[in-house]
């Protein structure tokens, strides 16, 4: 095995290509602003801590959909299931197209969260901590609803996967 070099030219690409080999689940953020259902999805989604209940995900400065998103007064983050491929690109997808044929369900403050996923949370924003080229958003849980079963979706060098169990 060769030595790792420090100091390297940390090209962008290259950096994608390596994070990509490490497997992340996906989450639909999401929530009802100004009378609009207004969602992204996040392959970054973490717990970070149990008292307080805590998560997070993160998302890139460029975005164009979480200046309107953490306006919400409360935001649902959904884990999606390994069914959600689709739902999962059709949330990256045009805005405008985003909720089109997606079963969901959305609570009295205004968090949306998908149905048929593994876990369902009903958030608020805890903190929003500047990371480079991404946000970190740190979330408190509200409520929680998870069904026993399931298995999730998959992110993994750039495209889509189920667990082999």
């Amino acid at each position: 095995m060769s030595e790792l070099r420090t100091n390297q030219d940390l090209d962008p690409a290259k950096l994608r290509k390596a994070f990509g080999v490490f497997p992340t689940g996906v989450v639909a953020v999401a929530a009802e602003v100004d009378g609009v259902l207004t969602g992204l999805a996040a392959s970054s989604f973490s717990s970070v801590s149990l008292d307080p209940p805590l998560v997070s995900f993160s998302v890139a400065n460029t975005s164009k959909t979480w200046p309107d998103l953490r306006r919400a007064k409360h935001l649902g983050v959904t884990i999606l299931a390994d069914h959600h491929g689709e739902v999962c690109r059709q949330l990256a997808g045009p805005v405008e197209h985003r909720f089109d044929d997606i079963a969901l369900k959305a609570s009295g403050d205004g968090a949306v969260t998908l149905d048929g996923g593994l876990a369902r949370f009903d958030t608020t924003i805890y903190r929003e901590v500047e990371a480079g080229d991404h946000l970190i958003v740190l979330l408190e849980l509200h409520a929680v609803e998870h069904p026993e079963s399931g298995s999730p979706l998959i992110f993994h060098r750039s495209g889509f996967g189920r667990l082999a169990v």
